[in-house]
């Protein structure tokens, strides 16, 4: 059986725009004997079929990026009010605004060839505009939505039986008429849809398609989440296949599997994981040798021991991607049987794990390490709240763990002193704060809290970059191929726009040349704490960032300011955890002197798994945040009219984003803001009334009730709550426009949660979400014209 030539194909067409006949390919492929060829031959109809590849009118193929000289090519960013943003290739480029009435009827998500018809102008903070000249690609191939069956009156032909809204609120305007080639289902079940027919000019808002699956009925507990996850392409069962692969592995180790591997199953190891976790990957150890220097040992599960290259667990982890984490379940990359089982680190049993060894100096520098295949019996599970509680010194269970009390009072001196090595080299710490939403057993919402991120969180996850990082290191100087975590550095566009926001607020960073080096970003925050525009200027940095992912390339970790990356130590819920560790048992079997056709093998099947991995991790936060927003427009359905405090957390044309100290977060349109005419200062990011000179800013305080919590938009919509005396047409209450008081209020947000960049910075930018509420919040009476025009404006763009 030939090998499959798609990720050579990829990698060719990658960077070329030409066109090649099959004859052309297969000598460029060495396709030379016929059952190559007839491989070749079908990979290339699964790519075309797929959209990654097309044929031109020639009869040859070429990328789908494949375009005229006067046409540049991107993807398309629908808005639900029709217009749109295409992202160019070039990260140094601007998006480019597309008006609704040159869309060319594209979906968000589409890849689109556009013309410029407006280049971006010197001094101004409006970019280039542009029209699209024709969909290259379709970006969406099937939706979820809540069926409904036409009456015999509403029928429109013999062809279609019913029709669908789109779920993704990016499709609102359009309308999914079914076709009777597919399932039959009832009013008001949930499905999903195969697309057959796209918007046309003459159809511009109308889809055509057939119904593959009933996810369930609309109202039935978890098909809500469900129906996400579906729409994302995330599947929720294994396989049959995969099942019975797993079914086949042994519970228990056998006696032969030790060979080759470092025994330490009578060194004292423990895990330290949340009381709710059941897939127990890392497992610690840790000693103060006499020297004064502490070893540090990271064990991790070797789960590439147990899910093969090529074997059926091995292609479904690899078309997941990662595990999905979502409000009421998990959706784990490998079945329960491995990832609850043999491939967690329990206690009291034997484990295979994959061990990186440390010695690390006073000062937090290592001096040596080792990286080997071991197994373990870990001697304790323990908890983040257990170990919280004896950093805090409780009695009761510094009663319980007695004996490990000085091993942990020296584990926790050596997180510190990373912690301090990992600052003084520049690592910029922001802080997140994660939701954590309680569900009934119908799976409705009963309580919202902020997660709390104590001391053990941080000290376990001080060892785990530490382990990242030697692991990294050894693959890089070795020059062999392998795959890591990156996190490039800002593009000198970005920062050059950061620089010109910091300066009105007295502010400056230095520059490496042209570009900005972690410790110089470091420098700003540390230096702006406490001042009152610090959340403001915090989020802008957040936002010049540039989004993590996987590469071949070993380009460093810029928000750790650490030269050398990979994810190592979470192979259980990430398959590039998994490749990771199969390229350590690869080159400790084989060795690291290849031959060029081996190198270029690897090379080429790394890239497309790193392509694939971080396409899927931005799937699976996708599915975190919509299931996070749904679940909290449930519960703030049961909360209007209620009035909370808040602090601003982003400010634009068309109003202020309020975040409540249980991380809910809403909406408060201008229209609604009624006590004055408010003008949007673009170079402060800030609201200010034009008679009573009151401004809003992010980190602003504020009082906000809530007006409405729509669950199917997964919409909330604020509006301000004026002290006494502040209400409409009362003047000069407001915060004055003089320089000092344009710098804002110290934003009163809690700062708990994930460290965004220890957990691999999201570029969560907010960006306007949804339907505002301008038609159903309308300020009765009369606007003056100026106000009406301004309004008008904020709808656009």
């Amino acid at each position: 059986m030939s090998q499959s030539f798609i990720p050579k194909i990829r990698a060719f067409f990658k960077n070329d725009q030409k066109a090649y006949n099959v004859r052309d390919l297969s000598q460029n492929f060495e396709a030379h004997s016929a059952d190559d060829f007839k491989q070749l031959v079908k990979d290339l109809a699964t790519l075309e079929k797929s959209g990654e590849i097309t044929i031109t009118d020639q009869g040859e193929f070429a990328s789908t990026t494949h375009h005229r000289p006067d046409e540049i090519v991107g993807s398309f960013s629908r808005h639900e009010k029709g217009f749109g943003f295409v992202s160019l290739p070039d990260e140094e480029a601007q998006d480019v605004y597309i008006d609704k009435r040159d869309t060319f009827a594209a979906l968000d998500g589409d890849t689109v060839a556009i013309k410029i018809t407006r280049q971006a102008r010197p001094g101004q903070t409006k970019g280039p505009e542009g029209k699209i000249t024709r969909v290259v690609r379709h970006g969406v191939t099937q939706l979820v939505g809540t069926f409904t069956l036409f009456s015999p009156d509403e029928r429109i032909s013999d062809d279609y039986i019913g029709y669908i809204d789109p779920q993704d609120k990016h499709l609102a305007p359009f309308k999914c008429l079914i076709t009777d080639s597919g399932l039959k289902p009832v009013t008001g079940t949930v499905v999903l849809v195969e697309i057959t027919e796209y918007p046309t000019r003459q159809h511009p808002a109308q889809l055509v398609g057939i119904v593959k699956e009933e996810i369930g009925y609309k109202d039935a507990p978890g098909v809500d989440i469900l129906s996400i996850l579906v729409e994302l392409g995330i599947p929720d069962e294994f396989p049959e296949e995969v099942i019975t692969a797993a079914k086949k592995v042994p519970d228990t180790i056998h006696p032969d599997e030790l060979s080759g591997r470092i025994d330490l199953r009578d060194q004292l190891t423990i895990t330290i994981d949340g009381a709710d976790a059941k897939d127990l990957d890392d497992a610690i150890s840790f000693k103060q040798l006499d020297n004064g220097h502490y070893k540090l040992g990271v064990y991790i599960a070797d789960v590439s021991y147990y899910v093969t290259e090529g074997s059926s667990l091995d292609q479904e982890a690899y078309e997941r991607g990662t595990s999905v984490y979502v409000t009421d379940r998990v959706v784990p990359m490998l079945p329960q049987r491995l990832s609850n089982g043999i491939c967690s680190l329990h206690p009291h049993v034997d484990r295979l794990a994959m061990g990186c060894e440390m010695e690390f100096d006073e000062n937090g520098d290592q001096v040596s390490y080792k990286i080997f295949p071991t197994v373990i019996n870990s001697d304790y599970r323990m908890t983040y709240d257990e170990v919280n509680l004896i950093f805090s010194h409780d009695p009761d269970t510094l009663a319980k763990y007695q004996d490990l009390l000085p091993w942990y009072e020296s584990m926790k001196g050596l997180h510190e002193i990373l912690s301090r090595h990992r600052e003084n080299r520049g690592a910029i710490d922001f802080e997140t704060t994660e939701a954590v939403i309680k569900l009934d057993d119908d799976g409705h919402p009963i309580e919202i809290t902020a997660r709390e991120r104590g001391e053990a969180e941080k000290m376990i996850e001080s060892f785990m970059l530490a382990a990242n990082e030697t692991v990294a290191r050894h693959f890089k100087d070795l020059e062999v191929p392998f795959l890591y975590r990156i996190h490039e550095q800002p593009s000198n566009d970005r920062i050059l726009r950061f620089m010109e926001f910091i300066r009105a607020f007295g502010q400056s960073i230095e520059l490496d040349g042209t570009s900005v080096q972690p410790e110089a970003l470091q420098a700003l925050l540390k230096r702006i704490k406490g001042e009152p525009f610090e959340p403001l200027v915090s989020i802008m940095m957040l936002r010049s960032m540039q989004q993590a992912k996987y590469s071949t390339e070993p380009l460093g970790h810029f928000g750790l300011a650490s030269p050398d990356y990979t994810h190592f130590t979470s192979p259980i819920r990430r398959y590039p955890d998994l490749i990771v560790h199969r390229m350590i048992r690869f080159y400790e079997q084989h060795g690291t002197e290849l031959n060029d056709q081996e190198e270029h093998r690897l090379e080429s099947q790394l890239g497309d798994i790193a392509e694939h991995s971080s396409l899927m991790e931005r799937k699976a936060v996708q599915a975190e945040r919509d299931t996070d927003q749904l679940k909290k427009a449930e519960y703030m359905a049961g909360h209007v009219g209620e009035v909370f405090p808040g602090v601003i957390s982003s400010v634009l044309k068309f109003g202020l984003f309020v975040e409540l100290p249980n991380t809910v977060e809403g909406l408060v349109h201008i229209s609604t803001m009624n006590d004055d005419y408010y003008n949007y200062i673009d170079s402060h990011m800030t609201l200010v009334g034009e008679r009573t000179g009151k401004s809003f800013k992010i980190g602003d305080p504020i009082t906000v009730r809530v007006s409405r919590a729509d669950i199917e938009s997964r919409e909330i919509d604020f509006e301000l709550v004026l002290p006494k005396g502040q209400e409409k047409g009362s003047a000069n209450h407001g915060q004055s426009t003089d320089k000092s008081s344009q710098l804002g209020h110290k934003g009163q947000s809690g700062k708990s949660g994930k460290n965004a960049y220890h957990s691999d910075h999201r570029n969560n930018k907010k960006q306007g979400k949804g339907k505002n509420s301008f038609s159903d919040n309308r300020k009765k009476g009369k606007q003056s014209k100026k106000k009406k025009s301004y309004q008008k404006r904020q709808g656009r763009r």
